[in-house]
């Protein structure tokens, strides 16, 4: 089976926030497009929380996260898996996205929020060891997975949790 490979950051030098997920799922990665399987709550979440049409366009969604200082990433630059699950990584084919280059490149965030266990798990053990003391010193918060696949948490009660944790900044 071939690596897998995510996608660059949606950002901008001025972003604050970076939010995390771990691998973009097979739907995402069919449509070149963060979180685009119909059933993933992220940009349901970000419409309410941002105050914008959940029907934009990609385009437009991606642009409104800049506008607000969001920035959106990945913590695996690939990885072997078979389907969308993070729980079908294989760990030992896992390589991450150059986060000291990223911090470089976006000194003003100062919040990072995982999209789900998986991201946060593989961000505190892979990354975290390399940061500088800054990046390292930054405001972490794992949120719940808006996957189709953590159904057990319906999306209004991970609204309330991404809403609570993105109070700090609007």
């Amino acid at each position: 089976m071939n690596p897998i490979v995510g996608f660059a950051p949606i950002a901008d030098a001025q972003a604050r926030i970076l939010i995390l997920g771990s691998m973009p799922g097979v739907e995402s990665l069919a449509q070149h497009q963060y979180y685009a399987h119909p059933r993933n709550s992220f940009w349901y979440i970000m419409a309410r929380i941002l105050g914008v049409d959940e029907t934009l366009s990609y385009a437009q969604k991606t642009q409104t996260l800049r506008a607000h200082r969001i920035a959106l990433w990945d913590v695996l630059n690939s990885c072997i898996r078979e389907g969308s699950l993070d729980t079908a990584i294989d760990s030992g084919s896992i390589i991450v996205n150059d986060f000291a280059q990223f911090f470089v490149a976006h000194a003003h965030i100062t919040h990072v929020f995982f999209n789900g266990q998986k991201a946060a798990q593989e961000y505190r053990k892979r990354v975290m060891p390399t940061l500088t003391a800054h990046a390292a010193g930054l405001h972490y918060v794992t949120l719940p997975s808006t996957s189709p696949a953590m159904a057990s948490l319906h999306r209004d009660k991970k609204l309330d949790a991404w809403r609570q944790a993105l109070r700090v900044n609007y």
